[in-house]
């Protein structure tokens, strides 16, 4: 790049040393935001104006008309450093022809084994023992006081969303003998599930198992009554971007649906539950108890009804950073979900056309 314009790159947050070396020494002129915090989206458009070729960008950045106006001309690529892209506006994207990329597959295995503990942790009291030791209540031995724990295995948990991370949450569920109920409502992977039942089968068949466990497709209303654990993998999907939208999946209404004795995890996207309507069902001890790995805002407001002092024993929130997988030395077109607008009409209306299977594929 030295006998022509160098590629410029601005990139909305730091993405590790080993990434930003990488780029420079590729001959890009990379300039970086330092803060912590997110730049403000007036500081991204100025940049943009500037006539920046490419953005390196996270879920904090809201991408829209007005940045890809600013950079009308000039702008050739947006990079997100994550496996969602709910901050980009797609239609926008059309509009301007500016195509985007995401880090699809980077974190499948760690959010599902995030998941799994968080369903492990709901099932064995963890937030709430640990709380006891930490304040130095922890009483005398007792066979069920002050609470008794129960066991993950041979229970039934609800598998919402079967892509790429419902998919690895439903491999490790078979390891603890569990039984499964799965709903998608875009696409059905009938082969893994199959797959996933002969191996259910033949651990029985071998004495490995003593009971016989059993894993199916079912609606979503089976699967939310069924199930003692419900497992959130989908992906943020608005009323108009599809005809099945995933916001406020978990409501009022589905959530009277589930067990009193059951269990919430979600580690998909904040906004596919209604916060209120959770923490009223919590409340109101419709279920048991949830995990929370994310927010409908971020960080939680302190006016949050999850914080309730009623219902906080019940809703242990954890968050992980997971900055060191999504550096952009990672990531590559072909492990990513790559939104290419282009003159291909036919293309175009194949990408939407499968753009929630992909969306919850990325997931």
């Amino acid at each position: 790049m030295t006998d022509k314009k160098r590629f410029r790159v601005f990139a909305t947050s730091r993405i590790g040393d080993p990434a930003e070396n990488r780029l420079r020494e590729r001959g890009y002129e990379l300039e970086v935001f330092q803060g912590p915090e997110a730049p403000p989206k007036k500081l991204i458009i100025e940049k943009v104006k500037s006539g920046i070729d490419g953005l390196i960008t996270t879920l904090r950045d809201p991408i829209d008309a007005e940045i890809f106006e600013a950079g009308k001309g000039s702008l050739k690529i947006v990079a997100q450093i994550a496996v969602g892209f709910d901050n980009i506006n797609r239609a926008d994207a059309d509009k301007y022809g500016v195509p985007f990329t995401n880090t699809a597959d980077v974190l499948t295995e760690a959010t599902a084994e995030f998941a799994f503990f968080m369903m492990g942790m709901l099932a064995r009291k963890m937030w709430q023992s640990e709380r006891l030791v930490r304040d130095q209540k922890w009483p005398s031995w007792h066979p069920f006081l002050p609470f008794l724990g129960d066991e993950v295995t041979g229970k039934t948990t609800a598998i919402i969303g079967t892509g790429r991370i419902g998919l690895a949450m439903i491999k490790k569920c078979s390891g603890f003998d569990m039984n499964m109920l799965c709903y998608d409502p875009a696409y059905q992977n009938d082969k893994y599930i199959a797959s996933i039942q002969q191996l259910m089968d033949l651990r029985h068949a071998n004495g490995i198992q003593k009971e016989k466990t059993w894993i199916k497709y079912v609606e979503f209303e089976e699967a939310m009554r069924g199930a003692d654990y419900v497992t959130i993998h989908v992906p943020l999907l608005r009323e108009g971007e599809t005809d099945k939208p995933t916001y406020h999946l978990i409501n009022k209404k589905t959530l009277k649906l589930m067990k009193p004795t059951a269990y919430l995890v979600n580690s998909s996207r904040g906004p596919v539950v209604d916060e209120k309507a959770l923490a009223k069902a919590l409340k109101d001890k419709v279920i048991a108890g949830a995990a929370l790995d994310v927010f409908e805002k971020e960080p939680l407001p302190p006016n949050s009804p999850l914080l309730d002092p009623e219902i906080a024993d019940r809703v242990p929130s954890l968050r992980q950073w997971r900055a060191d997988h999504a550096a952009l030395g990672r990531s590559r077109q072909r492990h990513g979900w790559a939104h290419c607008p282009g003159s291909d009409r036919r293309a175009g209306r194949e990408l939407r056309r499968r753009s929630y299977q992909d969306a919850i594929c990325s997931e």
